[in-house]
């Protein structure tokens, strides 16, 4: 009874929350907007620049496109993004298969990155980072 009376005085009633599929945008945007600071990364790899975009391609299933741009540049090139996998039990799994997280460039080439997301419900968000903020150890 104390377990009911504590629910419904959080507004949450004494049935279970159901479940979200973090499949829209009203379901990952408050998500990424938490995220912001971490959508990208640098990683220096084998004589390379590695630009990885895992975090926004974790939630990309309540988006409709990923735009970067390098040094300064726009965000207008569209990152490829493996489809949702819809009707499974993770439908925001990333299974690797033929769909990168990350693009390469020239080692020390890359100074600042920008990124647009468009989400499903037709909204945008964007952000800039610089090198130094987002270059992994």
């Amino acid at each position: 009874m104390r377990l009911a009376m504590a629910l419904i005085c959080l507004g949450l009633g004494a049935t279970p929350v159901a479940a979200q599929n973090f499949t829209t945008a009203a379901e990952v945007k408050p998500i990424l907007g938490m995220q912001k600071d971490r959508w990208v990364a640098v990683r220096e790899f084998d004589g390379q620049d590695l630009v990885y975009f895992t975090a926004v391609l974790s939630w990309r299933c309540g988006l409709d496109g990923i735009f970067y741009g390098l040094n300064g540049a726009a965000p207008e090139v569209a990152l490829d993004m493996e489809p949702c996998h819809e009707g499974t039990p993770a439908p925001n799994a990333l299974t690797g298969e033929g769909h990168e997280i990350y693009i390469t460039a020239p080692l020390g080439s890359v100074e600042s990155i920008s990124l647009r997301l468009v989400f499903d419900d037709g909204t945008t968000e964007e952000g800039r980072w610089d090198r130094a903020a987002v270059l992994m150890p």
